[in-house]
């Protein structure tokens, strides 16, 4: 491993806790404003509306400051969004925090770009694994923080704690960025241009395989992140379940995220290839979902959620690592900017109509994400006809 990539895990670990130390306190944190489950539902929709934004700005900008300056100063600021989410007066201004929070925290491209600035390319995969290791044990461990000092009354009172450690977290992750990461590459003083989604988006739709792995990944990512927007109230109606509860709770569904990131997925593909790696990871959202509003108690309700994440961890990098495997060098870039755009699409739209329908009935958002999910299986299938098609017309 390149010596200058730990210090960048370190950062993504804390980045990640901090951001999902407050996954857990959302639905509650609502209550406060007497929030309906729509409206909460775009407290979780609202961070990645900034998030989309984030990533194509901060990635651009990586190139023309550095990676390291624009990690110390995105996080920096990022903390002071948790500080004013901590005192946020109403709902709306909650909502508007949190996408000035999700654009600052959009560095996940630059992340991304830095990995490539120290990995060779045949080490690429390798090294995503390790960031995909780092992102996984900061999801397990901050939801855990956010319950422990969450308090039990929903009042704001209650929330300041772990929303300020959230943003503390934030301003150690900048100060460890400025002082011990380094560029790997000098910066270029321009930003690359922007992908041009356009052309982009006429490759891919003449593109059987890569059309299909288009669809599979938005159908997947905004089931899943619709089930994370609407967990905590349907824990809360179901099992009574507080903040800490349901900070108790992320630990599993992060932990199945890092079970599948170090054991399952390398050994998985290496056997069945990506195709079928992406079918099985469906397969395991389905059966969650399904069997969640049927089982209904709080152990099977821990454990599918953590079955859930698993499956999201095996379906989803696969089709990101199949769609660019299939995608020309020259291509890369827009293609792969396109699907974080439609992937965050995806984030945006879904949540908001899931806590409707949660409203209308709180078991309808499993059924309907099943039934999205189980969509995109069937063009999973197809994908995988495509592929072994290909490789018989090859031999």
């Amino acid at each position: 491993m390149d010596k200058r990539l730990p210090p960048l895990l370190v950062a993504v670990f804390i980045n990640i806790a901090g951001f999902s130390l407050i996954l857990p306190l959302l639905p509650f944190y609502g209550q406060v404003f007497s929030a309906s489950s729509f409206e909460i539902a775009l407290l979780f929709a609202a961070y990645s509306f900034g998030n989309v934004f984030g990533e194509i700005h901060w990635g651009r900008q990586s190139d023309r400051w550095g990676r390291r300056k624009v990690f110390y100063v995105t996080t920096f600021i990022a903390g002071l969004t948790y500080i004013a989410f901590a005192f946020a007066p109403n709902l709306w201004a909650a909502i508007v925090i949190r996408i000035v929070s999700g654009f600052f925290s959009g560095t996940l491209s630059v992340a991304q770009g830095f990995i490539a600035d120290v990995s060779a390319p045949e080490r690429r995969a390798k090294t995503m694994g390790y960031f995909g290791a780092a992102f996984s044990l900061g999801f397990a461990f901050g939801p855990v923080l956010g319950g422990l000092f969450a308090g039990e009354e929903v009042a704001a009172q209650s929330f300041h704690a772990p929303i300020l450690i959230a943003g503390a977290l934030s301003v150690m992750a900048s100060i460890w960025c400025f002082l011990v990461l380094r560029d790997a590459v000098e910066p270029s003083g321009k930003g690359r241009p922007l992908p041009k989604y356009s052309e982009a988006f006429a490759f891919v739709s003449s593109e059987p395989l890569l059309s299909r792995l288009f669809v599979i990944s938005f159908f997947g990512i905004a089931a899943f992140a619709s089930m994370e927007a609407i967990y905590g109230l349907w824990s809360e109606a179901n099992f009574g379940w507080s903040a800490k509860d349901l900070g108790w709770a992320f630990l599993a569904i992060g932990g199945g995220g890092l079970f599948a990131q170090l054991v399952l997925i390398g050994p998985l593909v290496a056997r069945f290839g990506e195709a079928r790696v992406i079918l099985i990871g469906l397969g395991c959202l389905v059966l969650a979902m399904l069997l969640q509003p049927v089982i209904r108690t709080p152990f099977t309700g821990v454990a599918l959620m953590g079955l859930l994440m698993t499956g999201h961890s095996l379906a989803f990098p696969s089709a990101g690592a199949l769609l660019s495997r299939n995608t020309p060098p020259e291509r890369q870039g827009s293609t792969m900017g396109l699907l974080m755009a439609s992937n965050a699409i995806g984030r945006i739209l879904a949540p908001p109509a899931f806590g409707a329908l949660f409203a209308l009935e709180m078991d309808l958002p499993w059924y309907a994400g099943a039934a999205m999910i189980a969509l995109a299986a069937l063009i999973a299938l197809q994908a995988v006809r495509l592929l072994d098609a290909k490789r018989a017309a090859a031999a």
